[in-house]
């Protein structure tokens, strides 16, 4: 690596544009990267500001800024988009291919990032971490007629049964710790199929038999709205429902309403349909003690942000040696 490093260094370097570079912890190390490219980097960029800032650029490196095919004709310059992201639904990837535009991204960087957040989440709600914290705050545990203080329920894992939708990399980080819990899995399969894969059970056992249901699939017109109201009126009463995949993937009024009414117990949510959301957003609203909401974090453990650009920093170590890796075709 560091002899291809060294002959790069002695070219002309290629000019490359973080457009949304404070999506990712101002503290990550670029020089790996600076040693390959001369880069310019922007905290956030919209749409009408990339073509200028891009003029003259050869590498787009982008997490959620959007290439559409009107932006990607007016790079004459452009030869690599990079994402910073396992999704690739922020570039037209047909205009790329059409203007011989290279796409790259980068995966299996968030895995453990993820499952570590479930299970922060999770235990958060099972132990009511944040509900003692609190109160030990408002009635000091010196205070306290007795040797304990019991201001909020504690629930075991072990031997509840926990619903894994999406068994990928991520599914299958969350299915582990889960038995390291004592807690019985239950692995999917996708809804209305005539056969089961191994080891999965019939969406509909999922929901009815599970006591934590956590969603890890990928976002198309099968899982789009896919949890919505009827799902959510077949799962046990008090179940808690995770979902750190994608917003689209669950109708957000009908989940307010099942926590509302008490028939899901709590809620973890890390995306939604749109991010940031708009301060209506049903979700956002003060009326909805049982969940638990945080800003689209749980991919981004210091680790997960290290090893996405390293990630970034081999796709252009590659292209610029003429290889492919990691593209996106």
């Amino acid at each position: 690596m560091s002899n291809l490093i060294n002959k790069v260094s002695m070219m002309k370097k290629m000019k490359a544009v973080f457009l949304d570079r404070a999506t990712v912890d101002n503290s990550l190390d670029f020089s790996m990267l600076e040693s390959l490219v001369d880069l310019t980097c922007f905290p956030t960029s919209r749409s009408s500001q990339v073509v200028e800032r891009m003029q003259s650029s050869e590498i787009a490196i982008t997490n959620k800024v959007i290439f559409d095919a009107d932006i990607i004709t007016q790079l004459p310059e452009l030869k690599l988009i990079c994402i910073t992201a396992t999704g690739t639904n922020n570039v037209d990837l047909n205009a790329a291919r059409q203007a011989g535009v290279a796409v790259t991204n980068v995966t299996g960087y968030s895995t453990m990032s993820v499952a570590q957040h479930v299970f922060a989440y999770l235990l958060n709600v099972t132990n009511g971490v944040t509900s003692y914290l609190s109160n030990n705050q408002i009635k000091p545990w010196n205070e306290s007629a007795t040797f304990c203080q019991f201001d909020a329920p504690i629930n075991e894992l072990d031997s509840k049964t926990l619903g894994i939708f999406g068994y990928g990399n991520l599914g299958k980080a969350v299915a582990n710790i889960g038995r390291v819990f004592g807690m019985r899995v239950l692995v999917s399969e996708r809804p209305n199929v005539s056969k089961l894969r191994n080891n999965r059970v019939t969406f509909e056992t999922m929901l009815t038999e599970s006591d934590v249901i956590s969603v890890h699939c990928p976002l198309n017109e099968e899982t789009e709205n896919l949890f919505n109201i009827e799902c959510f009126n077949r799962m046990k009463k008090g179940c808690i429902f995770i979902n750190t995949a994608r917003g689209p993937v669950v109708n957000s009024q009908d989940l307010a309403h099942a926590l509302k009414i008490g028939h899901i117990g709590h809620a973890i949510v890390d995306v939604l349909e749109q991010e940031p959301p708009q301060a209506s957003h049903t979700l956002l609203q003060a009326d909805i003690p049982n969940l638990s909401l945080s800003p689209h974090i749980a991919w981004g453990s210091l680790q997960a942000q290290e090893r996405l650009f390293a990630g970034v920093t081999q796709n252009i170590q590659a292209f610029q040696a003429g290889n492919k890796l990691n593209r996106v075709e």
